[in-house]
């Protein structure tokens, strides 16, 4: 392990839920024409000019030499960082502490060792999400030799130098890959697996000579033991060959050491595993950390992973963190923030003066996802460490902007504790209303799309022919909200090679998406704080936000691209000037409420008209603006004395008509505005009401109302077909088509032709719909021509609401080409409507009267149904509600998390892929009050199997029981209380073959008599069509459809009229798919089953009282405890009397021995004595003779008491067969603890025993081992997964250990019982005996797999 401390010499994707908001690509700009004009006296506002570009941005004058280039890899221009830092070069972010909630800070990386006036750059790390925690709750002492055994197993020498005044030592272990990404794993595994097959290799071709030899030697093979010598090394070689096919690295362990040395803890690691030369790594040789902000040390695994990591230490001692990171993202956004290279200026993160707080919110068990937990516990981090920025490249869609838990949380420490909070908008564009949450959609962050200037494009991007402009990326998500905010605040470069991890194996690379653009702007108000901080200025959120917006650059012209770029592009210089001309006004953050008046409900944040109805007319709105303090203010010094004399503009009275002016006070005021649309013409219209202080028109804005207005086309002439014709594309360019999805429409089909080509193109295609409560209902497409061609596509949509079809030219795809690509597209609608969204099924014979119709036009009816999962209800058989031990968990209010641990046991009769799933809680991070779910499957061995969140993911599981812990956490109580019996759903994928396909009747009856089957029809324009859906046969039902399990799957009703070009040819696919279900009924009663009861005992009453007391007797006896001296003593003498009072009745001897075999003992030779002793009486009560003539005696099937003397007298076999193999079992244990004992002795005296080739005793115990063994081979098949142990232990005694591995696989692979931990240490063993130590090790890192000692923190 190599250690460093953090503060010496320095040297120089989207995703679909949530996540880190960048992109290995870069992916435009928003020129969607519309009328509006901008409002008069906007201020602070300029042109953002290309960087090296003349005035009028011609794009022949712009070139780069080696400092443009260098600074275009780091964009700070842009931003005015670059003149700001010239003019203030002590500004530069100095005293202002950003935390950073992304995936993790690599403290290796370059340019994150120290600030540029020497201080420690990065302050703490912390992984907030749990992911990298070690259970260190086991305590041990060290022995006379200074040696602790390790959580592992493994035997640790510790330092004798390390103090540790009470002697205990906390032990734990993790698998490393835990720690580390897919990424980093998968190099490790392809290096490790080259030398394990090296190794392997050299194991086969030994193994292969040694059977060469043995067939020389051998010509011809006649005699029994030559052929089981020559299986035996086939065997092996066989043995070996399929363990290269299965091999599966799960990588090395690391064991972990924790301590108090009297003043802090410590932590040591060993990881010799990882290393090459097993004298590295080695637990004595490790320098000791604590928490990290405490000695800021990192450390290095070991020189092949290249990886650092940091160490806290929590609860006492009895957990231990080891934080990685779990993607290159977070450093990457670290760096554009802050990293300072002093040999590299040009290279300096925005702020290279400020410091860093790394809290980790992606999960590394869930690849990097966040969690509800990582964002909590991060935001607790940012209030203890008192930063003064929030940096957040994370987000996803929203069904309710600007709502939940975290958005709570983010608005207290906002408000109370003054933090300036920014986000990322997403990635999710060129769309309109893609923001995502929180950065896009939340109140009190600041949201920031993603900019690319001309030298960023030229440079970063290495293209040939940079944009003349600047403009925003194609991706970068844009506005409004939902409820009708703006979305995106400001822009910023969206794109940087900035540093990334060690582990990478390089020092920078590029990336670009909002989460490039967000740690830029960030970096921007860090040298905004150090100037603020360094003047004395009072720092406040919502003075910061204001000075930002109305110092912007515009990136276009256009009012409507407000909705892409925010206010526009920052300025950190033109920003400094009005904090300074501002700074003695008060700090008012100026809420604003809209209400369609007249109406209470719903209350949005902008004024946002969409459907066709909500433009026809002009409309009257309420905005009430409510100024808010900060939680510290003054009721008499700043609340009673606010009085503002506001003048209020529209930014186009003709269509948005205001009052004039407004006093407000604290308690806010509201004014109408009248909205008279009707003049708009087709498309996309965005228009401001703000407000101007009267008495310092320099201010510009303090509030605005954003007003969107949306006049989609309607459709009216049939076909309904919109042709869009001649559209000319340049690289960026975008066209956006409104469009009312006519009544009745259900899917679209589209085509796309384009012209003009001379290099391929790249083209982004969105279509989006909002619906009340719902994620916008988005269908995207990235479609590539490499010449003139026609695409085709179809989509979902909905009737009666607004459809926006963007059309976008990738914003550097065919830059180097001055043609404009022509493109055609035309959308045509389609639909049959039915009377149900949903069709349930309810579990009766009935079928489901669906009612179909076609408005539009012709579509031929062709129903099809298929249910292809099933979903089994389960509550929870245990809940564990208590509070988080740990400081981290404590709220910045002071309450204290509490967690509710709800238990679910689940079996399945064969294997499957299944998915947990909470419909409660899933599928929302953001936009819910509940604060966090995480979930964990594992089987009766505490093997993990599979983890989750609220997105829960599928897992392969055998056959077999298993365990699915869900953990939950809030601070409120009574919410916990009320999930203590949440239902889960275990929802199971059914294999193709069991996929059930519905049947459609035209009468009501059919389901039922087989008749009138329905057959494919065409819906004409007017009429309406019913039929029947026939629910699934009982008899075909899946294994473990137990009642009240819903069978889901999807219903179809038409077909495309133009085919999907799918490798060259059409498809008849369903254009739109619904939900279908099937609730399963109780199961019927079967005949059989109730006929038992009615049948008579032929017994008389003496003898069946006789029989039942008996069976009562041995019932008792096996339900008495052993786990006591005095419970065994009791346990004995009962038997005993048991079998004097019924001698000779093996199903009571039977179940004696499952006494002795349940018990432990110290005394390994006694027990087996007693085992064998035990069998025997079991093997002398069978009359073997009278068995053995039954079970040959062939039963006539009508003869029942036949039948059931036969059935006995297998059970007896059974019982036999069972006290054979029992028998043999000890035999062998006591053959092998005699041969034990006699080596032992050897060096002592000379004992005079021999031992045979095999290693085993000669004599009695041998000789008895082989006869039971023979006797057991006479009933039963001895390869059988039941006695195959036995058969295994008879190959090894006979010293045939490839052939005893052969055996065992299939053993172990037969076993449909959870794996059995005998069975794998015996492998281990063979494996040693061979001398395969590669395999073996390969063995033992794998049951730390199989057979945890506890199962993982959450």
């Amino acid at each position: 392990m190599l250690l460093r401390a953090i503060y010496k010499a320095p040297i120089g994707i989207e995703r679909s839920f949530g996540g880190p908001l960048s992109l290995a690509f870069s992916l435009s700009r928003i020129s969607t024409p519309g009328k509006s004009s901008s409002y008069s006296g906007k201020v602070g506002v300029r042109k953002a000019m290309p960087t090296g570009a003349s005035d009028n941005g011609a794009l022949r004058s712009f070139g780069l030499n080696e400092s443009t280039f260098l600074a275009s890899l780091m964009p700070k221009k842009e931003i005015g960082a670059d003149r700001f830092l010239e003019a203030h070069p002590e500004y530069d972010g100095r005293g202002a502490i950003v935390a950073i909630f992304d995936s993790g800070v690599d403290p290796a990386a370059a340019g994150l060792q120290v600030t540029s006036d020497g201080k420690p750059k990065i302050i703490d790390i912390i992984d907030c999400t749990g992911s990298c925690d070690i259970d260190t709750s086991k305590v041990v002492k060290a022995d006379e030799d200074g040696c602790i055994d390790g959580a592992s197993g493994t035997r640790l020498v510790v330092n004798k130098s390390w103090k540790n005044p009470s002697g205990e030592w906390h032990v734990g272990y993790k698998l490393v890959y835990e720690l580390f990404t897919g990424t980093l794993t998968s190099r490790l595994k392809k290096e490790r697996k080259k030398k394990w097959e090296e190794k392997n290799q050299e194991a086969i071709s030994e193994a292969l000579k040694h059977l060469n030899e043995f067939d020389q030697k051998h010509k011809k093979v006649e005699d029994i033991n030559l052929k089981k010598t020559r299986e035996d090394l086939q065997a092996r070689v066989d043995f070996l060959e399929k363990q290269a096919e299965s091999y599966e690295d799960k990588g090395p362990i690391i064991d972990a050491v924790v301590w108090n040395d009297g003043d802090v803890w410590r932590a040591a690691l060993d990881t010799q595993n990882l290393e090459d030369d097993p004298e590295n790594g080695k637990l004595a040789n490790f320098v000791p950390m604590t928490n990290y902000r405490t000695e800021l040390k990192y450390g290095i695994f070991s020189k092949l992973d290249a990886c650092s990591f940091v160490t806290n230490i929590y609860n006492d001692g009895n957990i231990l963190s080891i934080v990685t990171d779990c993607s290159p993202h977070g450093t990457h956004v670290a760096g554009i923030t802050a990293a300072f290279h002093p040999n590299e200026p040009l290279l300096n993160g925005v702020a290279p003066g400020a410091q860093i707080v790394s809290c980790k919110i992606g999960d590394s068990r869930l690849g990097s996802m966040e969690t509800g937990t990582g964002l909590i516990r991060a935001m607790i981090a940012a209030v203890e460490h008192k930063c003064d920025l929030i940096n957040m490249s994370y987000g996803e869609a929203t069904m309710l902007p600007d709502y939940g838990r975290f958005v709570d949380l983010v608005n207290e420490v906002v408000d109370k504790h003054r933090v300036i909070f920014i986000s990322s908008a997403g990635n999710s564009g060129p769309a309109l209303t893609t923001v995502g949450a929180p950065g896009g959609t939340s109140s009190s962050i600041i949201g920031i799309g993603a900019y690319v200037s001309p030298a960023m494009a030229a440079g970063a991007h290495c293209l040939v022919e940079p944009p003349s402009e600047g403009l925003e990326y194609t991706w970068s998500s844009r506005g409004p909200t939902a409820d009708g905010d703006l979305g995106v605040c400001l822009s910023a470069p969206g794109g940087a090679v900035a540093p990334v991890p060690t582990w990478t194996l390089q020092s920078r690379m590029l990336m670009n998406g909002t989460s490039m653009a967000s740690p830029c702007a960030c970096g921007g108000v860090a040298l905004l704080i150090s100037a603020m901080k360094a003047q004395g200025i009072p720092i406040s959120p919502y003075s910061v936000r204001k000075a930002l917006e109305n110092t912007v650059a515009a990136v276009s012209s256009q009012p409507e691209e407000k909705l892409s770029t925010g206010q526009g592009l920052l300025q950190v210089d033109r920003a400094h000037e009005y904090i300074q001309q501002s700074k003695d006004l008060p700090c008012v953050w100026y809420k604003v409420n809209v209400t369609q008046t007249g109406q209470e409900a719903p209350i949005t944040r902008g004024i946002y008209l969409r459907e066709a109805s909500a433009s026809q007319q002009s409309t009257e709105w309420t905005i009430q603006i409510e100024p808010k303090f900060h939680e510290d203010a003054s009721n008499l010094e700043q609340l009673v004395p606010f009085e503002e004399c506001i003048q209020l503009h529209s930014s186009n009275p003709l269509v948005v008509r205001p009052p004039e002016y407004l006093l407000l006070t604290h308690n806010g005021r509201s004014f109408n505005v009248v909205l008279d649309p009707a003049s708009l013409s087709h498309g996309v219209h965005y228009f401001e009401v703000y407000g101007t202080d009267c008495q310092a028109p320099w201010r510009g804005p303090i509030f605005r109302v954003p007003v969107t207005i949306i006049r989609p086309i309607v459709l009216k002439n049939m076909p309904l077909v919109l042709s869009l014709t001649g559209m000319s594309f340049m690289p960026g360019h975008i066209e956006r088509r409104f469009i009312e999805v006519p009544v009745g429409a259900t899917w679209v089909e589209a085509t796309m032709r384009t012209q003009g080509l001379d290099t391929s193109r790249k083209f982004f295609i969105d279509a989006v719909q909002l619906c009340p409560k719902r994620r916008p209902i988005k269908w995207e497409s990235v479609a590539s021509f490499s010449s003139p061609s026609i695409k085709s596509f179809s989509f979902k949509v909905e009737g009666g609401r607004t459809l926006e079809l963007a059309i976008a030219q990738f914003w550097s795809s065919g830059i180097g080409s001055n043609e404009a690509t022509i493109v055609d597209f035309e959308v045509e609608f389609h639909g049959i409507n039915v009377n149900r969204a949903e069709v349930v099924l309810d579990g009766s014979e009935a079928g489901k009267r669906i009612e179909a119709k076609a408005v539009l036009s012709s579509e031929k009816l062709a129903p099809s149904a298929v249910l292809k999962k099933i979903r089994i209800p389960y509550r929870p058989i245990e809940s564990d509600l208590s509070p988080l031990p740990t400081i981290h968990d404590k709220l910045p209010s002071g309450k204290q998390i509490l967690s509710l641990t709800l238990t679910y046991k689940f079996k399945l009769d064969e294997g499957a892929e299944i998915t947990p799933r909470v419909p409660l809680l899933n599928n929302r991070i953001y936009d819910t009050k509940f604060e966090s779910q995480f979930y964990m499957i594992s089987d009766s061995n505490k093997r993990v199997y599979g983890v989750g969140d609220v997105y829960p993911k599928k897992v392969k599981l055998a056959k077999g029981e298993f365990t699915l812990r869900l953990h939950l956490r809030h601070e409120n109580v009574q919410y916990l209380e009320k999930m203590k019996q949440l239902v889960l759903f275990i929802e199971k994928n059914l294999e193709e073959k069991d996929f059930m396909k519905l049947s459609c009747f035209s009468q009501p009856d059919g389901p039922l008599m087989g008749n009138g089957v329905f057959k494919n029809s065409i819906l004409v324009p007017g009429k309406t069509e019913a039929f029947y859906v026939a629910p699934p046969s009982k008899d075909k039902l899946p294994k473990g459809c137990v009642t009240g399990s819903v069978l889901v799957g999807s219903i179809c009703y038409g077909k495309l009229s133009l085919g999907l070009r799918k490798g060259g040819q059409n498809s008849q696919a369903c254009p739109v798919t619904y939900r279908i279900s099937y609730i399963v009924p109780p199961p019927k009663i079967d005949e059989k089953e109730k006929g038992k009861d009615s049948s008579s005992s032929k017994k008389s009453l003496p003898e069946g009282l006789d029989d039942e007391i008996r069976e009562t007797k041995i019932k008792f006896l096996s339900g008495l405890p052993q786990g006591t001296e005095e419970e065994r003593l009791k346990w004995k003498e009962f038997s005993g009397s048991l079998k004097s009072e019924y001698p000779k009745y093996t199903p009571l001897l039977a179940k004696i021995l499952e006494g002795f075999l349940s018990k432990d003992s110290d005394d390994k030779m006694t027990h087996n004595q007693e085992i064998v002793a035990a069998a025997n009486e079991v093997i002398d009560s069978v009359n073997k003779d009278e068995l053995a003539k039954y079970l040959l005696e062939k039963i006539e099937p009508e003869d029942e008491d036949a039948e059931k003397i036969k059935k006995k007298m297998e059970t007896t076999r059974d019982q036999l067969a069972d006290a054979l193999y029992r028998k043999g079992l000890a035999l062998a244990v006591i053959e092998t603890l005699k041969t034990e004992k006699a080596l032992s002795k050897e060096a002592e005296e000379d004992s005079g025993k021999t031992l045979t080739e095999s290693g085993h005793e000669s004599g009695d115990t041998a000789d008895s081992f082989e006869e039971n063994f023979k006797e057991l081979k006479k009933w039963v098949d001895v390869k059988s997964s039941k006695y195959a142990l036995l058969l295994v232990t008879q190959e090894r005694r006979c010293g045939r250990p490839g052939t005893a591995l052969k055996v065992l696989n299939d053993l172990i692979q037969e076993d449909a019982d959870p794996p059995k931990k005998k069975l794998y240490e015996l492998r281990i063993s063979l494996l040693d005996k061979i001398g395969w130590a590669h395999v073996a090790a390969y063995e033992r890192r794998w049951m730390h797999v199989r057979f945890p000692p506890s199962l993982p923190l959450f």
